[in-house]
């Protein structure tokens, strides 16, 4: 079995069932140390089972737990050593579990050296600063915050409670960071935006005089890059999530609680609502509105302003009937055009 990182953990599936609400199949006195998929998993683990394309996998997992959903119920027996612990969403469940292992987890404290802190920065007790970070001058760092070796905080940058900066990421100078975010290595907030007036010598920069402004419990994947604004703040509103390798461009406003995919790209100044799923390189152009819980499929193209609650696929986007419907027509184009063809001959 592969060896999980740092994850260990002495617990019953009693206790598991009091911290997540659920109910017990089996032992309740077997312990677990640590997480597995339910493929891989070997006894002493915790396995779970959300997606009905691993069911088979409940009836040969050598785990010791397995959290499941209470309408579960097995086709066939079970491996005698596993006991199942009944939840109402064991993905949801899961998740609460690993986060409360991981705040369990040590954490790094202190300033390593060498670094670079500007002349004036408070720099709260209860913090972590790695070698080779930056601190400019102005910066506002607020406590439990975890700045990781070889980030850049610009000048006047200010970063909220508990929030964390991977290795290798960038803030600009004067871009706010909220509380509770999670910035992963690579990230850069605040480059220029892509601003350039033609001229007859060739583009002329536009100075982009603006910020970024990350909203709390925001968390921004490895190497996504978001522009400041041309003027004003370009926004990414409180709870949303953002994959690897995301463009946002300049004065690009995001509501609360939207997911992104990776290699999603937003053109400058459209405005996003809230709670919208969106999946990988799916393409915003500039300008546009884009309402609240639409669901955009991967790959699709938004080219026009569109309201709340919509389901969308392809480029340009269209709705997801439609679009399912449209692939069952491209597939039989080719005896379509037979049929054309031969009918003209005929005549």
């Amino acid at each position: 079995m592969r060896r999980p990182l740092n994850v260990e953990m002495k617990i019953t599936a009693k206790e598991l069932a009091g911290l997540t609400g659920g109910y017990v199949q089996g032992d309740p006195d077997v312990m677990v140390h640590t997480f597995a998929k339910i493929e891989e998993a070997e006894t002493g683990t915790l396995t779970f089972l959300a997606n009905p394309k691993y069911t088979h996998y409940i009836y040969s997992t050598r785990a010791s737990v397995a959290i499941v959903a209470e309408n579960f119920r097995p086709e066939r027996e079970l491996p005698a050593g596993l006991t199942l612990l009944c939840v109402k969403d064991p993905y949801e469940s899961l998740a609460r579990l690993m986060a409360m292992v991981q705040a369990s987890l040590p954490r790094p404290a202190g300033i390593e050296q060498p670094c670079f802190i500007a002349e004036g920065v408070e720099v709260p007790e209860d913090i972590y600063i790695g070698a080779f970070a930056y601190i400019g001058s102005g910066a506002m760092l607020s406590p439990g915050v975890r700045i990781y070796p070889h980030s850049y905080v610009g000048d006047g940058v200010s970063i909220g409670a508990d929030t964390i900066i991977y290795p290798g990421a960038r803030i600009y100078p004067g871009c706010h960071i909220g509380s509770r975010c999670i910035i992963h290595s690579g990230v850069v907030i605040g480059a220029d935006g892509f601003g350039f007036a033609p001229s007859a010598e060739g583009y002329e920069k536009i100075p982009q005089m603006g910020i970024v402004e990350i909203d709390d419990d925001v968390e921004i994947g490895a190497n996504t890059t978001i522009d400041r604004a041309t003027m004003g703040a370009t926004r990414v509103g409180k709870g949303t999530k953002l994959d690897n390798l995301i463009q946002v461009a300049h004065n690009v406003v995001i509501g609360e609680n939207n997911v992104f995919a990776a290699q999603s790209g937003i053109a400058g100044s459209s405005h996003i609502g809230d709670w919208n799923m969106v999946g990988g390189q799916v393409g915003m152009a500039g300008h546009i509105s884009i309402g609240s819980r639409n669901q955009i499929g991967a790959q699709s193209g938004l080219h026009r302003s569109m309201g709340d609650g919509h389901k969308l696929m392809g480029s340009p986007a269209v709705p997801a009937k439609d679009y399912a419907r449209l692939q069952v027509y491209l597939k039989k184009l080719p005896e379509i055009y037979a049929d054309i063809c031969c009918g003209k001959k005929k005549h």
